[in-house]
């Protein structure tokens, strides 16, 4: 099928002007000259085969969304967003969306070449006005759904997120404002980004606070500011408190009325919840007042005590500097996992890997060492 100049060109101007990017910036990204992007954007020149791999690889995109209008594809959704967000996303903190959105293309890939699992399907019925008891509610069936106890405590709920099909990205955003945000993909589903930039626990509860807006809201997409308070940011910090917190664990506390330094580190370290979020929890449970909660706020667990249930303890210092920084570019270890299986079992190529994690050719190198992949 012939490609369709017109909307392939105002395919490129729109993603231009979504991230700033001027002709000549782009001739310079891509080495293409700029008489003919302008060509390619009126209309009026096909691109190459070759051009529209370099086009789709600097814009983060698949190569198939400029050449068949079939495709779904984000781009609408990122443009209502930058709109919607322009003020508080920073350039750099539009390329990251934009990456985190192309890995969740690949991820769902992989998931099907891979032959892995589909994601198990969790229905949830909310009803009533109180968001406060929406949360609550649906904390509480999914902690059913998946068969834990009133008083078992989840610390890798990444991994429990990312069952029912809710695909998981830490990252770096500039904005220190911005704790995460869920994104409805058109094509992979619900996403969700954790500023990693963040405390580890504060990731955690964000994570869970994310999840909430993934299964509870309609929104195309919701982003999450630090100290918001409407109606549906209650209600994901009422699911995140009671997914992370559950009452009933929290009452088997001893002595829930009496705190010091020591016992507030020891039980925020076995929830992995930050002193704020532990103190909120107790309120919330009636089992502190507000003197204590204050206090319990007021302490700080040193991050050298913290754990990071997507990075192992043993890990040397170097693997885990490493693995930190990819973590912070949105390459989880189970994303790591399934493009070195793919490539392991012959399914993409070196060059493809490379594409895939957005490195160089050294750095590859490197990541590959960290996962035992060998020869690569």
């Amino acid at each position: 099928m012939p490609i369709d100049r017109v909307a392939l060109g105002n395919k490129i101007s729109r993603y231009r002007e979504q991230f700033s990017i001027t002709v000549a910036d782009l001739s310079l990204a891509t080495g293409i000259p700029t008489d003919k992007i302008v060509n390619f954007e009126k209309g009026s020149q096909e691109p190459t085969g070759d051009e529209i791999l370099v086009l789709a690889d600097y814009f983060m995109c698949d190569y198939k969304f400029f050449v068949s209008n079939e495709k779904l594809t984000p781009l609408d959704q990122t443009e209502a967003l930058f709109r919607r967000y322009g003020s508080d996303l920073t350039s750099e903190d539009k390329w990251a969306i934009q990456e985190i959105l192309y890995f969740a293309d690949v991820e769902f890939y992989l998931a099907n070449i891979l032959n892995y699992p589909k994601p198990q399907l969790f229905i949830h019925n909310i009803s009533g006005s109180n968001h406060k008891k929406h949360g609550k509610h649906a904390a509480e069936q999914l902690r059913l759904f998946f068969g834990y106890s009133d008083t078992e405590i989840r610390l890798n709920l990444y991994d429990d997120f990312r069952k029912i099909g809710i695909l998981v990205y830490r990252r770096k955003l500039s904005n220190p404002k911005i704790s995460g945000m869920c994104i409805k993909h058109p094509v992979v589903g619900n996403c969700i980004i954790v500023n990693s930039t963040e405390d580890v626990y504060r990731q955690r509860f964000t994570a869970a606070h994310e999840a909430a807006h993934a299964l509870l809201d309609n929104e195309e997409f919701v982003v999450s500011f630090v100290g918001d308070k409407d109606f549906r940011e209650v209600r994901a910090n009422s699911f995140a408190g009671n997914y992370l917190m559950p009452p009933q664990f929290l009452k088997k506390i001893p002595d829930p009325h009496f705190w010091d330094e020591n016992k507030v580190i020891e039980w925020a370290n076995k929830l992995q919840v930050s002193t704020t979020a532990f103190a909120i929890g107790l309120k919330s449970a009636n089992l502190i007042g507000l003197g204590e909660m204050n206090f319990i706020k007021s302490v700080r667990v040193h991050r050298d005590l913290k754990s990071d249930p997507e990075l192992p303890p043993d890990l040397p210092k170097k693997s885990r500097e490493r693995k930190e920084a990819l973590l912070d570019k949105g390459l989880s270890t189970r994303y790591l996992s399934m493009v070195f299986t793919a490539y392991r079992n012959d399914l993409i190529s070196r060059a493809r890997v490379a594409e895939m994690l957005r490195v160089t050719e050294a750095d590859l190198v490197e990541i590959a060492s960290l996962f035992n992949v060998g020869v690569i």
